[in-house]
């Protein structure tokens, strides 16, 4: 028999370290043709970092995207970056790349004054061209502005940022402390399929909204959601590393013994973003990347006690544990 539950699970998330202590670092460095190197020291390992970065400073800059190279050669080279771990590139390197653009624009800005006879306060940048507010005729290209500072004033336009937080420490009597730089939150629902007679869960459909603060890139978000949930949906049917756990008896040693779920596995997958900006992250962004993953399995096993009415707390939630814990329950 079939039998159809579903369920519910909700999560929230910190973004870095907890108790604060890691920063990152970034650089902005306007050239002679009015495009923009952005130097950080961040690794993008699949987050998005190497497109949302530039994006935010492109955006203080008011030049293309396409105008913005990041680079993050090496260690040597580049700023200084705590890590790409915590969820924490977007929100703490994004906010020193806004920064450091803020500095570079600043640097612009006085240039462009003195060459438009004009004051900086009242100066715009706008797809590469800087203007007057208040007399909109006086414009120039930034290329002339970052020209003519280097190789007429021999001065070089570059900004630098840095955004990190102390450490807060456990006060020793009461151990209040300030742990966490921003939080995001997110709900997952399930709706399940479980067959008594063979163990088997299927999941009908699955549905994920995430508060993200602000979505600097909403395709990438959304990639990253979608992905997450079909990551926990695995964790949760499928993965077993040590199928005898806590016996290393049989454990998985190649892709052949250890199952990830496929096109064939993933349900239909739906996600959804909130924005409820974030005080003191860039443009009002959280960090979300590693908590998409976390709710799809408590979700799922809170689906299938609806439809069966057992719980069963040891994952994967394979045929062979729903239905020992079935016949413990004598159903």
């Amino acid at each position: 028999m079939k039998k159809r539950g579903k369920g519910l699970a909700v999560a929230f998330y910190p973004t870095g370290m907890g108790g604060g202590g890691d920063f990152s670092h970034a650089v902005v460095k306007i050239k002679p043709d009015g495009t923009a190197d952005l130097i950080v020291g961040t690794v993008d390992l699949g987050e998005g970092s190497r497109t949302v970065l530039p994006q935010m400073a492109a955006e203080i800059l008011g030049i293309p995207y396409e105008h913005v190279r990041l680079s993050n050669s090496d260690t040597d080279a580049c700023p200084i970056c705590f890590g790409t771990f915590a969820s924490r590139v977007t929100y703490f390197t994004g906010n020193a790349v806004v920064e450091a653009a803020t500095n570079a624009k600043q640097m612009i800005l006085e240039e462009a004054a003195n060459l438009l006879n004009s004051v900086p306060d009242r100066l715009e940048i706008s797809d590469g061209v800087v203007s007057d507010r208040s007399e909109p005729e006086k414009s120039i290209p930034l290329s002339e502005v970052a020209f003519t500072a280097l190789y007429v004033k021999h001065k070089f336009l570059i900004g630098n940022g840095c955004f990190g937080r102390p450490a807060s420490r456990p006060d020793p009597e009461t151990g209040a402390c300030d742990p966490l730089a921003t939080v995001a939150w997110a709900a997952t629902y399930v709706e399940v399929e479980v067959d008594t007679e063979t163990g088997v869960v299927e999941i009908v459909d699955s549905k994920s909204v995430y508060d993200v603060g602000k979505a600097i890139n909403p395709a990438l978000v959304n990639g990253q959601i979608i992905g997450g949930a079909a990551m926990g949906t695995s964790w949760t049917l499928l993965e077993a590393l040590y199928p005898n756990y806590p016996s290393p008896e049989h454990e998985a040693r190649s892709f052949r013994d250890y199952a990830i779920a496929t096109t064939m596995d993933v349900p239909n997958l739906e996600s959804r973003i909130v924005e409820c900006p974030s005080v003191s992250g860039p443009f009002g962004a959280k960090g979300m990347g590693e908590m998409t993953a976390n709710p799809p399995a408590p979700a799922i096993v809170n689906a299938v006690h609806d439809a069966v009415g057992v719980w069963i707390t040891d994952l994967p939630l394979t045929p062979e544990r729903v239905l020992r814990a079935l016949e413990a329950q004598g159903i």
